[in-house]
């Protein structure tokens, strides 16, 4: 069973996004998307400085199985990109949530966080 954390919003695509309650997100990939990509050998993020819109695609994870692009499920300006993850792709494998966070995220006005799932709605995506 995939591990979903309540203080989260999340997509049908299967990424998370934390609030920080200041104007910023936090966003990277769930625990299912991990597991199901397998062991992660490289992860490409976006530059600091990019503007993003929903349904972007911002960041590449490529594991032993394939290669995925992960869409942005908001919009803004990147703050902050986890550059770490270039010499230790495994971490989003080991912490997706924690350490393993591909992308911080100063929202627009219409970022999109009204349209992502709730925890409970994402478990039952992932029970379908």
């Amino acid at each position: 069973m995939s591990e979903t954390p309540a203080d989260l919003k999340y997509t049908k695509s299967h990424e998370w996004v934390r609030d920080a309650g200041d104007g910023t997100v936090t966003m990277g990939i769930t625990d299912h998307a991990q597991a199901a990509l397998g062991d992660l050998v490289f992860v490409e993020v976006p530059e600091v400085g990019r503007k993003l819109a929903v349904g972007d695609a911002c960041a590449v994870v490529e594991s032993v199985k394939a290669a995925s692009d992960v869409y942005c499920p908001v919009s803004g300006e990147v703050v902050e990109a986890n550059e770490g993850l270039a010499d230790a792709p495994e971490k989003v494998n080991d912490a997706p949530y924690g350490d393993g966070w591909l992308v911080k995220i100063r929202l627009d006005d219409d970022a999109g966080m009204d349209a992502l799932l709730d925890p409970a709605a994402y478990a039952a995506i992932l029970d379908e």
